[in-house]
């Protein structure tokens, strides 16, 4: 029994390091959603389900073009898409940070914000799919659009 106790006490753990996804790393959701408030929405402004709806465009090319669509026919075609909690954790780093502020309706980027994206984006190759898109985007995908989507939700 003593010589169990004696062998625990020499157990050591060594941390190693564990590659995080992409995807997963608070700093580039948190440019991604600076990029989608920056390119992508009117005053800089953003209703939480549809920074969830970029956000969910933006995992998968098809995705990206069904929102390209959607701006030129000024109509919303998606019934669904997904809530990523990756999304509320950046969110949270980015108000801390003060790169974005909530408001009544959502969220706002902030000058802090503007200042760092804009030095993002003086990098060509940095997010050069998503800035293509978002820009093709433009500001056609509404608040009005994605609350007409979420409503459908609560009647079905």
């Amino acid at each position: 029994m003593n010589e169990l106790i004696e062998e625990r006490r020499h157990l050591v753990f060594e941390r190693r390091p564990a590659p995080v996804l992409v995807e997963h790393r608070p700093l580039y959701k948190i440019c991604q959603l600076l990029l989608v408030l920056r390119l992508s929405s009117r005053g800089g402004k953003s209703t939480l389900p549809r920074l969830h709806l970029f956000n969910w465009a933006l995992k998968r090319t098809g995705r990206m073009q069904k929102l390209v669509d959607a701006a030129k026919a000024k109509a919303l075609h998606i019934t669904a898409w997904g809530f990523d909690p990756a999304v509320a954790i950046a969110i949270r780093y980015a108000v801390a940070e003060d790169l974005i502020k909530t408001t009544s309706t959502g969220y706002q980027i902030t000058g802090k914000g503007q200042a760092l994206i804009d030095e993002v984006l003086e990098d060509e190759a940095t997010f050069s799919q998503e800035r293509a898109l978002l820009k093709e985007i433009g500001k056609e995908i509404t608040e009005n659009m994605v609350e007409s989507v979420a409503k459908g939700w609560e009647s079905a």
